[in-house]
């Protein structure tokens, strides 16, 4: 199979599998850190979780660092990206230990949303490096196949740490303190593995002398505008086209995730260990669904094109979604965390492409942000949708309805834009 011969290939580059290495262990770290927080907000039994409650707890911890994404890509375009990894993995080790030591002790939920805020914050950083980055271990001739493998990896990876978090929660300690300290021992794994990459070997460009923070904060604007205007040149229409279909893709997923969070939380099992082992098989089978991509989707994008394939992922989970989601039942809400899993995922690395194509290497770090904070912005908006529409229990026809009409939306708009692209060759 090309897939595994060219993993093969990816997998003897040294520079690339130590960049892999690293995306792992940071992701994996997410996934535990992330689930210890959906369980204490969530699924605690002295607390009565609302859809509100939810989509509070995401604008808290995701609007304000969508404020520095923008930050994020100007210094990256700075800073050599492997100290980026080292550091911010040593800083979040030690904000996540904080957590810990907020879960436990008696204090207001505004302190350990701070706290969780800081942890996450530093995350864009990290995301965004590593998407820039790739492009600097991996030859263009297999870029799209390295992007089949490397984010998706990492989501996997954040879906282990998830299931390892449930595991630890549920059989070794009935503590999300115990979960969070673990998550902050893999940070600093992720920070130990990015000291065997060289210091130069990530970019940016080694000819480019990293100026001084102020200078680089002071110009934020001027470069981010700069970046925008990259974007959207003519050569570049397809990766707009791409950015703006995976924001509104990445909405419906966070209103079905909302929807699903209080699905097993109430309507579901009315016992919350047994809803929140629910939970995580769904993420698990979601992550099956992720898997699934990264072998589908380097030899649909070949065929099709990311921009058609991204068409197919969308008008796909048109139909999937009402089909799968209206039944309200467990057996039916598993295939759909699969299918959404694939199609969503298949989607990002359509997308991760096309920008990594698009966009010159000076540019990729502000560009990359600039994804990250559509993704939140989206993610939260779409949790404050989901919050108005959805009933105590989660059952709300009317939100499965609106999610497949999005993707609709988004299928005939990628199609369109295909054909007409076609049309102008």
């Amino acid at each position: 199979m090309a897939v595994v011969r060219d993993l093969r290939f990816l997998l003897r580059l040294k520079g690339f599998r130590r960049l892999l290495a690293v995306r792992l262990l940071s992701q994996g770290a997410d996934g535990v850190y992330q689930v210890a927080l959906a369980t204490y907000v969530v699924f605690s039994p002295e607390k009565q979780t609302s859809a509100a409650a939810v989509a509070s707890a995401m604008a808290v911890l995701l609007l304000p660092y969508s404020l520095v994404g923008p930050f994020a890509g100007v210094l990256l375009d700075r800073w050599r990206r492997r100290q980026v990894f080292l550091y911010g993995n040593l800083l979040r080790a030690v904000l996540a230990s904080v957590t810990a030591v907020l879960m436990i002790a008696s204090v207001p939920d505004w302190l350990f949303y701070v706290s969780a805020l800081c942890v996450t914050a530093v995350n864009r950083f990290v995301l965004a490096g590593l998407s820039a980055a790739l492009p600097r271990v991996v030859d263009a001739e297999r870029l799209v196949i390295a992007n089949s493998i490397s984010p998706t990896a990492g989501t996997l990876a954040a879906t282990a740490g998830g299931g390892l978090a449930f595991v630890v929660r549920l059989v070794v300690a009935d503590s999300d303190a115990a979960v969070v300290l673990l998550g902050a021992g893999l940070y600093l794994c992720g920070a130990l593995a990015s000291l065997r990459i060289a210091v130069e070997l990530l970019g940016p460009d080694p000819s480019r002398v990293p100026p001084r923070l102020a200078s680089a904060l002071v110009g934020t604007v001027r470069d981010l505008v700069a970046g925008v205007r990259h974007l959207a040149a003519p050569a570049r229409r397809e990766a707009a086209w791409a950015l703006a279909s995976m924001t509104l893709m990445r909405f419906c997923y966070g209103a079905l995730l909302v929807m699903l969070l209080m699905l097993c939380r109430y309507a579901l099992t009315s016992d919350t260990d047994e809803g929140l082992a629910l939970l995580g098989l769904a993420l698990g089978v979601s992550g099956a669904g992720f898997f699934a991509a990264a072998v589908v989707t380097p030899w649909a994008a070949g065929r099709l094109g990311p921009g058609r394939w991204m068409a197919v992922c969308a008008a796909a989970a048109t139909v999937l979604v009402p089909a799968l989601g209206l039944p309200f039942a467990t057996a039916p809400l598993l295939v759909a965390a699969f299918s959404l899993g694939l199609t969503t995922q298949a989607a990002k690395i359509a997308t991760d492409t096309v920008v990594q194509f698009s966009v010159d290497d000076a540019f990729r770090g502000r560009i990359f942000s600039v994804y990250d904070v559509l993704f939140n912005v989206a993610f939260v908006g779409a949790a404050g949708v989901a919050a108005l529409m959805l009933p105590p229990d989660g059952r709300s026809v009317p939100l499965i309805v609106t999610v497949a009409v999005v993707y609709g939306v988004v299928a005939a708009a990628m199609d369109r834009f295909e054909g007409l692209s076609v049309s102008h060759q």
